[in-house]
């Protein structure tokens, strides 16, 4: 590496370092003239079908040595020495040929090296490869404080209890009659990634005999040296003016159409990596995480790191964390399931529901619908079991529960990941202002007081203005939200009748689940509709603000379009929850919309079954959608790529693509980065916990998804996506807060499906109060004989209306027509001095619903902050771990440098070079 850049460097370097300042702020017109011509044909080489160029095979004719793998698998320039670090893609058709020519004469300058090649299949793409030499690397690395290693970790076994250590002995007997971690990869296919077993400190070039180097061409990462080379680009001026400056804004005005770095080679290899080896990286990744043969093993997370970046590795850390905690929650939640199953034969009410022949129903709609016996809906009674049994509560309790031990430990996981990984004293570089922000604002400067430099200026009132007419935006939608919601309500309230009147007897006499069916499948459509124009109105909302940094504007764009798919994925299921059959009236009084529709009532055997079936289809559909779109649609995008491709070179000739252009025809990744994937399991964290008392499958659910997501996303980022720009972060950011809130909101809204929803509370009363066991203080299946009965009122027929009066009379039941019917409420009959008036037991069962949800709610949040009291966010291990390295990295820097001073006296006295300068 050194011996091939220093003699390019060098005369580069002559030539361009007593301009590279004037380079970044003025143009000169003799550098100008002297330079290459439009777009610095001179670099230019034509594609070939393979990727081995001429330059290549002349240089081992010549007797020059290099490498086989550099020659074939498009990674190296033409040399095959220097590595290419990054990539520019443009066209030669663009018009923004003179500002790529200053911006690439100013890459030239800052000590990069730069070749080019058209492509192979079409000829007006050019492919700029760059690559960054060590003088360059190590110059930047110092500047950007990138932390790299310099001496090995020195581990010591932390001080063992007695009874911890006799507790560890019994677990590893019982340990040997186990597999032997079947989930752990095998550590031989694995590489030894160095640094995680370093001591790492910023770099500097001053100290760089501190520093762990075996070779300066794998010192620093290929994910660094893109890094790297990419903050480089960022800061190269394109145009003369203050803000043309960037590759951003090249990429925004068409100047460039791509850039990224390159992947390590292909995925695949006709070799097997149990007997060959693994061929790169990207291979190693593909066979032993992105495979579905890997899908029960852990995941290589310290590699996923090395290749894809501290961010990346952390959003797959948390999905992995997330994942093995809904273990726990997936079996609970499948307890209570057959919990119900198991009881349903015991279960009092179920019984008597399917008993009650003799009790005829109400009808549940206008005009068409029926009178029903009390039996028919039997099935549905059974069902309701089991998700609403004795088990609900504990679960509900469990799941808010769950979510902060979730969320406390997830924060110790991050924190040893950050210590790992070296992230625990590592700071965002003070971000630079967006150009829309500086283009906006350039008239209005200030005095940035970190820096002291003059920056643009927002105005407070012109801020708050913004802020108003945003919130008024996100209002708005939100209210769009409601009326679709409204929507689907009124579709409902109409499609019973249209149901109940249809020719198919199973469609007539399920009308009511055939209606729930119909509204969630619609409302789903209208879900997905409604996504594609909350995008653009966050988009529209988030550049109105105009927010200063980029990570003002991800957080601002993240926070609006969480709440919008939230609201739009949730509403229909608070309308079903807390709002269907609890504001219909009565027979002979019902409430309607727009004095015309009836609202919906429950089922007899009530609204939670709805529920059930409105969060199955739902979560169900929303992630196999999710999973083709994720999946199926880079697929079918670089498959038609590729049909393509054989269509212009036809089948029989065999093209071989170099690497840069094979990753130029896969997908880019996201415009939002990691947000589509963040915003898809964070939507699902909510469906598991917020109304998780009415679905306990949900945990299993998203367990079953998780597994699946966690081998797509790692599929689609080594196989079908350009590999992303590894940067770093310390955690998930706003998501964390977004999950904190998520958990608040799960104990509220449990809480009140407990009290409101399902039949708990009101079989509570009944047992404690009105039934056989009253003043005895049990609450058994005995106790329960005769709730069915006293939780029905009774109506008189007679007392329809006009428009409700149902078009049969009921004979077809007892060979008379019917003169009383059934329906679910707490009212006195109407031979009562009160006709339909609440009863006394309506009274008890609402106050016990209130003082419910009040001890619930103190009970469970008293339970959580307790927790999250008790556990601390740095577990003591690492604390004294992090303590004795700061210890030893000064103790280690004192001996390096005493060692330097004594080599360096030495050397002097042998030279007889010795100075007596010391002090008596």
């Amino acid at each position: 590496m050194e011996a091939s850049s220093s003699g390019i460097t060098q005369g580069k370097t002559k030539v361009f370092r007593a301009v590279a300042k004037d380079v970044n702020i003025l143009f000169d017109e003799l550098e100008a003239v002297n330079s290459p011509c439009k777009d610095d044909d001179s670099l230019l080489h034509p594609g070939n079908l393979t990727s081995t160029s001429d330059d290549a095979s002349r240089l081992e004719a010549g007797g020059e040595t290099v490498p086989e793998r550099s020659k074939s698998n498009g990674l190296y320039f033409r040399d095959g020495k220097c590595r290419i670090d990054y990539i520019l893609v443009y066209r030669k058709s663009n018009p923004q040929t003179e500002k790529r020519e200053v911006f690439e004469r100013n890459i030239r300058a800052e000590g990069l090296q730069m070749e080019k090649e058209s492509s192979v299949i079409n000829s007006d793409i050019i492919f700029v490869k760059l690559h960054a030499p060590w003088e360059v690397l190590g110059r930047y690395a110092e500047q950007m404080n990138v932390r790299m290693p310099f001496r090995r970790k020195i581990y010591y076994l932390p001080r063992r209890y007695k009874f911890m250590s006799r507790i560890d002995k019994q677990i590893s007997r019982f340990r040997r009659w186990l597999p032997k971690k079947p989930m752990r990869l095998d550590k031989e296919t694995l590489p030894d990634l160095e640094e995680n077993d370093c001591y790492t400190a910023p770099f500097s070039q001053q100290r760089i005999h501190h520093f762990i180097i075996h070779n300066k061409d794998t010192f620093f990462n290929n994910a660094t040296r893109s890094r790297i080379v990419h903050h480089i680009l960022q800061r190269i001026k394109y145009e003369e003016g203050k803000n043309k400056i960037g590759l951003n804004r090249l990429l925004t005005n068409g100047s460039y159409e791509a850039a990224f770095p390159l992947h390590e080679g292909s995925y695949r290899s006709k070799n097997s990596i149990r007997t060959h080896g693994a061929e790169n990286h990207r291979h190693l990744l593909y066979e032993c995480w992105a495979s579905w043969g890997v899908w029960y093993k852990y995941q290589p997370l310290d590699l996923v790191r090395r290749y894809f970046g501290e961010k990346i590795g952390l959003y797959f850390a948390w999905l992995g964390w997330y994942t093995g905690m809904l273990f726990p929650a997936a079996f609970i939640g499948l307890f209570v399931f057959l919990y119900g199953v198991t009881t349903l034969d015991h279960c009092q009410v179920s019984k008597e529901v399917c008993r009650a022949i003799d009790i005829v129903m109400c009808p549940v709609c206008d005009k068409y619908c029926p009178f029903m016996r009390l039996s028919d809906s039997c099935v549905y009674a059974k069902v309701t079991h089991l998700f609403d049994n004795g088990a609900t509560v504990f679960f509900a309790v469990f799941m808010a529960v769950w979510a902060t031990v979730f969320l406390e430990f997830w924060k110790r996981r991050r924190a040893v990941i950050a210590y790992d990984w070296d992230l625990i004293d590592w700071e965002e570089e003070e971000e630079e202002i967006r150009p829309q922000f500086e283009a906006k604002y350039s008239k209005k400067e200030r005095m940035n007081p970190i820096s002291g430099k003059p920056e643009p200026y927002q105005a407070f009132a012109d801020k708050c203005s913004r802020l108003v007419v945003s919130a008024s935006g996100i209002f708005f939608m939100i209210c769009v939200v409601i009326a679709a919601v409204f929507g689907i309500v009124i579709y409902r309230v109409v499609t019973v009748s249209t149901f109940a009147a249809f020719k198919w007897a199973l469609i007539r006499n399920n009308s009511q689940v055939a209606t729930t069916g119909t509204a969630v499948c619609i409302n789903f459509c209208i879900i997905m509709l409604l996504n594609v124009l909350y995008e653009k109105v966050a988009l529209l909302l988030t550049n109105l603000e105009q927010p200063r940094t980029e990570s003002e504007w991800e957080n601002s764009f993240t926070l609006k379009m969480f709440l919008f798919q939230f609201v739009n994925l949730n509403s229909s299921t608070f309308y079903i929850a807390f709002f269907l059959g609890r504001f219909t009236g009565h027979p002979g009084a019902y409430l309607r919309l727009i004095n015309r529709w009836r609202l919906e009532e429950c089922h007899p055997s009530g609204c939670l079954i709805d529920l059930c079936m409105q969060m199955g289809i739902i979560m169900v559909l929303k992630q196999t959608w999710n999973n083709f779109m994720e999946l199926g649609y880079p697929l079918i995008q670089n498959w038609w790529t590729r049909r393509k491709v054989r269509q212009e070179h036809g089948p029989e000739r065999k093209v071989r693509f170099p690497q840069w252009e094979k990753d130029y025809n896969l997908q880019p990744m996201n415009a939002y980065g990691l947000f589509d994937e963040y915003l898809e399991m964070i939507l699902q964290f909510g469906f598991t916990t917020i109304f998780v008392a009415a679905f306990p499958l949900a945990p299993l659910l998203a367990l079953l998804n998780n597994i699946i997501e966690i081998r797509l996303d790692a599929y689609k980022f080594v196989t079908q996506w350009r590999r992303p720009l590894a940067s770093r972060a310390k955690d998930i950011g706003i998501w964390y807060g977004i999950l904190e809130g998520i958990g608040i909101l799960s104990v509220i809204t449990n809480a009140f499906v407990i009290a409101i929803t399902s039949d708990f509370i009101p079989r509570l009363v009944y047992a404690y109060k009105y039934g056989p066991c009253a003043g005895q203080g049990e609450a058994g299946q005995k106790c329960m004989v005769g709730y069915v009965n006293a939780s029905l009122s009774v109506f008189r027929i007679s007392d329809f209306e006009n428009r409700s009066e149902p078009e049969s009379d009921g004979s077809e039941f007892s060979g008379t027509p019917l003169k009383y019917c059934r329906y679910r409420d707490y009212r006195d009959p109407p031979h009562s001095l009160v006709p339909y008036g609440y009863t006394l037991q309506f009274w008890h069962v609402l106050a016990a619903r209130l003082a419910f949800i009040i001890v619930f709610e103190h009970l469970v949040f008293c339970i959580k902050h307790l927790i999250s009291y008790l556990i601390p966010d740095l577990p003591k291990d690492l604390r004294d771990r992090m303590r004795r390295e700061k210890y030893l990295i000064q103790e280690m820097m004192y001996e390096a440098e005493l060692e330097r001073l004594q080599k360096e006296r030495k050397e002097r006295k042998k030279n007889g070079k010795a100075h007596h300068n010391e002090w008596p």
